[in-house]
């Protein structure tokens, strides 16, 4: 398989946000995209803001447009403000670099797609993504929450 199925990314949403009101989180958002970067499954809970669409979708289709997990992205951008910059202009502004956005790789390691959230603390939304890729028997990555998260175990 190349790319998420429609019934592997609903699965991933149901369990993501199960995972989120399992561990008390604020409503989720959660947004999975294909390979190419197209949305596949999109559920937003009663009461997440307004704006939780355009930025669990930015935080997936910013980790599909690089190849990174959204937290592999800030970090690595954290002293390259103007590489952030230009990103920014080259996504049309839809690239969104903080934790959140998971890839969804194949047992042969070949991304299939991207899980944005959003809703809660960034490493919230992070963690809330890999239980649901998880959940649906795929591999997430990052595999598990940033470790140096006091919370990583939801």
């Amino acid at each position: 398989m190349t790319t998420i199925s429609l019934d592997a990314a609903s699965q991933i949403a149901d369990a993501t946000l199960a995972k989120g009101r399992d561990a008390g989180m604020m409503p989720l958002t959660v947004a999975v995209l294909d390979s190419g970067g197209h949305m596949v499954a999109f559920k937003r809970e009663d009461g997440s803001g307004i704006l939780r669409p355009e930025i669990a979708f930015g935080k997936a289709w910013g980790a599909i447009g690089m190849g990174i997990s959204s937290r592999l992205l800030r970090d690595r951008l954290a002293d390259r403000p103007t590489f952030i910059g230009a990103l920014s202009t080259a996504s049309g502004g839809r690239l969104i670099p903080v934790p959140g956005g998971v890839l969804v790789r194949g047992d042969d390691g070949a991304v299939m797609g991207a899980v944005g959230v959003s809703g809660d603390t960034s490493d919230k939304d992070e963690a809330a993504a890999i239980a649901g890729i998880i959940a649906a028997g795929l591999r997430a990555d990052p595999a598990e929450p940033d470790p140096d998260w006091e919370g990583s175990r939801l």
